[in-house]
């Protein structure tokens, strides 16, 4: 047997930049073991699984860490609507629905290429920071805020600078109880874009993702009440980079992003 398979660099319009996602196409369910062996073997940040349903334009959709599934992946869903409109899956512009652990998720395609996801708001509220977290990050005393969403921890720094010089201790990162921590702060004047966030998430197997799609759907709310704008756009400033569109809109959050196919091959069994 073979499935077709695909990566597919997500959130950027250049290859070998942004999130690497692999996008297997199945036929009917398969065993989550299966699948997670599948995701092991890619050992990209995620691997997603599209299942066509039941209707046109609808697919079940489950996204795999090398270690874990996850119940909401962003860059992976990106990928899935590009490879499905890319690969004449689905009608080019034709909405997709997507039936996930968070629900049903939609994609549309956007005039200048950009896909737009339809994605659960999952915004933060204020907490203490858990003991040794902030130790951890190597944040010190430029911590302005942490709160914790659904999914994730959200630590606000003083600037830019702090966030993309921190060098965290990933241990105590993979202890906290959550899926990982957002860290995040105001972008510097001049630049273009409204925010700066990196992502770490080792109890999931992802010690730094490269750029996160879900905690955009926190720190969306979290940026459009501290600036009072409701289009925004985050910069994930890890080593590949990548741009997120955002618009929250009430309990759900409009993420906005380009792809593009890097590989295209058949997985075999």
């Amino acid at each position: 047997m073979s499935w077709p398979l695909y990566q597919v660099d997500a959130f950027t319009a250049e290859p070998f930049a942004g999130n690497p996602a692999a996008v297997c196409l199945l036929e009917s369910d398969a065993e989550p073991a299966w699948m997670q062996r599948v995701a092991a073997e890619m050992n990209l940040s995620e691997t997603a699984f599209l299942r066509p349903g039941a209707e046109a334009g609808r697919y079940g959709l489950r996204w795999f860490t090398p270690t874990v599934e996850v119940e909401l992946c962003g860059h992976a869903t990106l990928a899935s609507a590009h490879v499905l409109w890319s690969e004449g899956r689905v009608e080019a512009g034709a909405p997709i629905r997507f039936d996930t652990a968070s629900g049903p998720l939609a994609a549309r395609s956007g005039a200048d290429g950009r896909i737009w996801l339809d994605f659960p708001a999952t915004p933060a509220e204020p907490v203490d920071p858990p003991p040794g977290v902030l130790e951890a990050l190597g944040a010190g005393g430029g911590t302005r805020w942490v709160g914790l969403g659904r999914l994730d921890y959200l630590v606000e720094l003083e600037d830019e600078a702090a966030v993309r010089d921190l060098a965290p201790s990933l241990g105590p990162l993979g202890r906290l109880g959550s899926r990982g921590v957002i860290v995040t702060a105001a972008a510097a004047a001049g630049r273009g874009y409204d925010f700066v966030s990196r992502y770490f998430a080792p109890a999931a197997g992802i010690d730094e993702d490269p750029v996160t799609g879900s905690a955009h759907c926190t720190l969306g709310p979290f940026w459009a009440g501290r600036l009072g704008r409701d289009e925004l756009t985050g910069f994930q400033a890890s080593a590949r980079g990548g741009l997120v569109q955002v618009r929250p809109r009430g309990d759900r959050v409009l993420l906005g992003g380009h792809a593009v196919t890097v590989l295209r091959g058949q997985l075999v069994q």
